[in-house]
Order: C-alpha cells, then sequence, then structure tokens
C-alpha cells in the first residue's frame, strides 16, 4: 500500500533520526580535527568539537522534559550550535585543514540536519498548541 510511511515510534531521544545523525556528525568531526595544526588544537579543533558536541545534546537535555516549551528552546539552542558549527567548519576549509571535498560534505550533511531539525520545531511546535488549545481554565 502506498501513501505516507508508517510513524515509528519514539521513545528515546536516541531514536530520532536527527539526534543520531547529529551524533555520527559529532563523532566523524572531533575525529578530523585531530589532524588541525597544534596551534589549532586549543582553538578551531576545540570550538568545532565543543559545537558539534553541544547540538545533539541540547537534543538530549530536553528530551522527556514535561514543558514543551523547554524542548523548543533546547532545540533552538541546538540550532544556534549547527550554524556555529557550520561557521567553524567553513573557517576550517578556507584554512586548509580540511579538503573541499570534506567541506562539501559536512556541510551538506549538516544543512540537511538544519531542515530534519526545524521539521522536529515545528512538530513539537503544533503539539505545544494543541496542548495550549484543550488546556482548561483555572
Amino acid at each position: 500500500m502506498e501513501g505516507k510511511p508508517a510513524r515509528r515510534t519514539v521513545s528515546s531521544f536516541e531514536d530520532l533520526e536527527v539526534y543520531q545523525k547529529l551524533l555520527a556528525l559529532h563523532l566523524e568531526v572531533s575525529a578530523l580535527t585531530l589532524r588541525f595544526p597544534r596551534y589549532e588544537q586549543f582553538e578551531l579543533a576545540s570550538q568545532l568539537r565543543r559545537s558539534s558536541n553541544a547540538i545533539p545534546a541540547y537534543i538530549a537535555e530536553g528530551w522527556n522534559n514535561k514543558h514543551l516549551s523547554i524542548y523548543l528552546e533546547a532545540i533552538n539552542r541546538a540550532f544556534g550550535e549547527l550554524q556555529e558549527t557550520r561557521h567553524h567548519l567553513t573557517v576550517a576549509a578556507r584554512k586548509g585543514h580540511l579538503s573541499p571535498q570534506e567541506g562539501r560534505s559536512l556541510a551538506a550533511r549538516y544543512f540537511e540536519c538544519a531542515s530534519m531539525l526545524r521539521g522536529l520545531e515545528r512538530s513539537l511546535k503544533r503539539l505545544y498548541e494543541s496542548r495550549k488549545r484543550t488546556r482548561k481554565p483555572a
């Protein structure tokens, strides 16, 4: 039967495809930064490792919070960290620490994850709004 794909059950942040992709990207970025020159290890490499790790960490931090508004804020912070990571990757590529192919590949995958994060944010906002409408006045 054709149509919409079947919904998967998500019981943990680890089940989210966007989390899985972002975690894999973080591990790849961390490995790539080990090749950076020594003088970059405590600057650009460290910033890249931190920001790329923060993205999936914010998704995990916001998960299962009883207040959807707090989870939405965590998704917003994750998106900010994603943009910061993209910036650091651009700098690394322009400094020659990444090959052009590596830079393009990482940029494309982070762009895909940004779209996925926006989709997650839209879904959470719809849920938040539906809960607000069904809440009874005190």
